[in-house]
């Protein structure tokens, strides 16, 4: 679907519709951020893996 037939769909409802419709937006782009953090949070464990797997550290690994 093209955005400008969105954009026509969204101005033909009703003020409180268009509120949900904007609240879903967010929801959706909410989510696409928490699945970029993961990605970037996965791919950084094994940059990470050698500062945090050391005996020295180990008694943290119990917290």
């Amino acid at each position: 679907m093209q955005t400008e037939v969105l954009v026509e769909k969204i101005k033909q409802l009703p003020p409180q519709r268009v509120a949900e419709v904007e609240d879903f937006v967010d929801f959706l782009a909410q989510r696409e951020e928490q699945k970029l953090v993961q990605s970037a949070m996965k791919l950084s464990e094994n940059s990470f893996r050698k500062v945090w797997d050391n005996e020295e550290d180990s008694i943290y690994d119990e917290l």
